[in-house]
């Protein structure tokens, strides 16, 4: 029973240190793949990415940020204010205002009221386009006509002594969008500058050797450009004229009275008075055409009658 014993005990221990060197590799491996998986952790961290900056403490990181707080609110201002400068820019207009009056006055003051509304003009900052003056006669009405450019600020003072001399009937305001117009000419006159400028370098520089013919065609092209720029300043010029100023045309009619009776219209009354018109009329119709009709009474039918009478005289003659 003893040697049994033995034997037991013997293959136990031997197990027992079997499995004991078992657990001891598996130690040893799990150890050798955690080092390795580390070292390669460490040795792609710099390939992969920088190493991150020492953590700062709270006090530090307060006062950075109060050292950039300044200059963003510096640069939120910068922007602001340069989307209002756009918006301010994107929504200026040029708009041509026109004004057209017409206006009353009794008919022997028509033509004072024409001169001092145009003598108004003269002492404000106003430009005369056109005027005219046709008096009253028997045959036709008097009527005036004044034509102006007119600063916007003395507008109303125009206007208010306008008021002051005649009665206003009617006042017509429009206006029209010429922003579209003036960008379009201030855009063309910035390309034909700077290509203007660049046909005076090309002509200045001494180190590129042209012949002269080239000289010539760039002279030419440098006239073409300075006259077409000229041109388009022109036109810039009438829209600033017709943008800065309002365009201002005042017609000055005689006032008529309107008479009422109380009979009411009576047609026989009219045609009393407007016999003597209607006689003189009549007798100036009747005049025109015998003045039109006595070159053909002595050449067309004094001769037709003459041959009828003759041939009529054969006629009887044969039958008698």
């Amino acid at each position: 029973m003893s040697r049994r014993t033995l034997s037991m005990s013997t293959s136990r221990a031997a197990v027992r240190h079997r499995a004991g060197a078992v657990l001891l590799a598996l130690a040893a491996a799990l150890s050798l793949a955690g080092c390795d998986r580390q070292r390669s952790a460490e040795s792609a961290a710099p390939a992969s990415a920088p190493m991150p900056a020492p953590p700062m403490g709270y006090g530090g990181a307060m006062k950075e940020q109060r050292a950039r707080a300044p200059q963003a609110e510096i640069a939120a201002s910068q922007s602001d204010e340069a989307r209002q400068g756009g918006g301010e820019t994107a929504l200026q207009r040029f708009l041509a205002v026109r004004q057209d009056l017409n206006v009353e006055v009794p008919a022997e003051q028509l033509a004072d009221a024409w001169g001092k509304v145009r003598d108004l003009c003269g002492t404000l900052k106003c430009e005369l386009l056109s005027s005219s003056l046709l008096r009253e006669t028997p045959q036709q009405p008097g009527n005036a006509l004044l034509e102006m450019r007119v600063e916007p600020a003395d507008v109303d003072k125009l206007l208010g002594g306008l008021a002051g001399v005649a009665n206003v009937v009617s006042h017509t305001t429009t206006s029209e969008d010429k922003t579209s117009e003036v960008i379009d000419v201030e855009a063309r006159i910035k390309n034909r500058t700077e290509f203007r400028d660049s046909l005076h370098v090309m002509l200045r520089d001494t180190v590129t050797k042209r012949t002269m013919a080239d000289l010539l065609a760039i002279q030419r092209t440098l006239s073409d450009t300075q006259a077409e720029l000229d041109a388009i300043a022109t036109q810039r010029k009438v829209l600033a004229q017709q943008t800065s100023k309002q365009h201002i045309q005042i017609q000055f009619t005689p006032k008529r009275a309107l008479v009422s009776g109380s009979d009411g219209y009576s047609p026989m009354a009219h045609a009393l008075r407007n016999a003597g018109d209607v006689l003189a009329e009549s007798v100036g119709a009747l005049i025109t055409f015998v003045a039109a009709a006595l070159p053909w009474l002595l050449l067309v039918v004094l001769p037709v009658g003459w041959l009828v009478r003759v041939l009529w005289r054969r006629r009887r003659a044969k039958v008698a």
